[in-house]
């Protein structure tokens, strides 16, 4: 709990100081821009830096100067407080990712309760970056206020995400077989994680369909090879017999369906089967959760049995440990988190909490059921009295089948504002499948997310 508490006029002293420090995120930027309006290119964060030379985003002036209303209203004199005018002059800047810290200093009281303060901000080395006055209306008695009482805050940006990209791209890319990649999404997805370096596409297709995309999509597919396939079942059994050869270590899904895509895959002969149930995984960056949020299996395995079950989570948990998660905690969600008969999906995941006791299941740790409130926040397992590692902290979401994992993933993606990468996992090598609604931004993370796993498994 943290409290601040004001110092009333009568109580206050000229020679009074206080301070605060602020570290300006790019967060801070963005809730900036939309709250004041100012949308001022220079003032927002850009992914390689502007064209000028300058790293990182300017922070704007008016922000920098609400760090001594926050000085001002959090500590002296502090809440009550109102201002009556505040003077400015800046004679630096400062840019996203520095420490500030705004001080201000009685010098002067006033009839009314008003109070005159020098204020300053800068830099955590010294440097000044403004300098000015303040004139406030003191509170008459004492106040305080928990900051808990004020409604968070949570911005959409996608961080976890460039956390998977930062640890892809210094990794050799990985020779990828893109099928059909003959729509504008499909191909751009595909040409802008090669640019990042974290795949080598071999681009399966109908080759005049994908110049004429490369084309309307305004990439250039210069360099990269092309294998021409009159269908789409063709184009997918040659990446797939690209993988067998040695020649690919991803496959990444274009213009096509996705049985076309996964019947080649599934052949026993010829295909990419290794014993283990194949099964898809959203790989999901929901602003406001601080790690990573995997959702399985909401694309392939429509009604799971136990033993499907088994292969789902050890597919997942290998997943995260690729992701950098050491020891991934394993969510098997149902309605409810007691075992009750009349719920097939509890008694499984009873199963197989017990399966990972005994060994069974590896490389994480496996809890259910637990119902999603439960599974994801500490609070809502704290007042069911759950006591368990997972709950609260579950990085992986086991869903009981098909129609709720596909509900849970659209609800995070389109109400909560999440970001989300999809991939198959089971197979001899990673399978990239993305949706056609998906953002360029999620087909970026998908192949991060592939290419991670390959590298870690020596997937050929």
């Amino acid at each position: 709990m943290t409290i601040f508490k004001n110092i009333p006029f009568d109580q206050l002293t000229v020679g009074m100081e206080a301070e605060v420090k602020r570290l300006c995120v790019a967060d801070d930027l963005y809730v900036f821009a939309h709250a004041s309006g100012n949308l001022n290119p220079m003032h927002l964060p850009k992914e390689d830096g502007d064209a000028d030379g300058t790293p990182e985003a300017i922070a704007p002036g008016a922000w920098i100067a609400s760090l001594i209303s926050a000085a001002l209203g959090n500590q002296l004199p502090g809440p009550g407080t109102l201002y009556k005018s505040q003077t400015i002059r800046f004679v630096g800047r400062a840019m996203a990712g520095d420490e500030l810290v705004a001080r201000v200093k009685l010098i002067e009281k006033k009839t009314d309760r008003r109070a005159v303060f020098e204020t300053t901000v800068s830099l955590a080395d010294g440097t000044l970056v403004a300098e000015g006055e303040a004139e406030v209306v003191a509170p008459l008695s004492e106040q305080s206020f928990d900051i808990h009482d004020v409604p968070g805050l949570v911005v959409g940006s996608h961080l976890h995400f460039e956390r998977l990209l930062e640890m892809a791209q210094p990794l050799p890319p990985i020779p990828t077989a893109i099928i059909a990649p003959e729509d504008v999404s499909a191909l751009r997805g595909a040409i802008m994680a090669a640019e990042h370096t974290i795949i080598d596409p071999i681009l399966i297709g109908d080759e005049a369909l994908i110049r004429a995309t490369a084309v309307e999509a305004e990439v250039s597919i210069e360099g990269y090879t092309i294998v021409h396939a009159k269908t789409h079942s063709e184009a997918a059994a040659m990446g797939v017999a690209m993988v067998n050869e040695g020649r690919a270590r991803a496959i990444m899904k274009g213009h096509l369906h996705t049985d076309e895509l996964l019947r080649p895959i599934l052949r026993s002969e010829g295909g990419l089967k290794t014993g283990r149930r194949l099964s898809h995984v959203f790989v999901m960056d929901v602003p406001g959760l601080d790690h990573l949020l995997m959702v399985t299996d909401a694309a392939i395995n429509i009604a799971p049995d136990l033993k499907t079950k088994v292969d789902i989570v050890q597919n997942a948990i290998d997943l995260a440990i690729s992701l950098g998660i050491e020891v991934p905690k394993v969510g098997v969600l149902s309605a409810v988190e007691t075992v009750n008969p009349a719920i097939p999906s509890t008694l499984d995941a009873a199963a197989l909490s017990k399966m990972s006791e005994r060994g069974q299941i590896t490389g994480g740790i496996v809890d259910g059921p637990l119902a999603m409130d439960n599974a994801v926040s500490l609070a809502a397992a704290r007042t069911k009295g759950i006591k368990s590692v997972v709950g609260g902290r579950a990085d992986i979401l086991i869903v009981p089948n098909l129609e709720a994992g596909n509900m849970l993933a659209k609800e995070l993606t389109f109400i909560a504002r999440a970001e989300a990468a999809g991939v198959v996992i089971g197979a001899r090598c990673p399978v990239i499948l993305n949706s056609r609604s998906d953002s360029d931004h999620s087909r970026l993370a998908s192949c991060a997310v592939a290419a991670l796993h390959a590298h870690r498994t020596g997937t050929m």
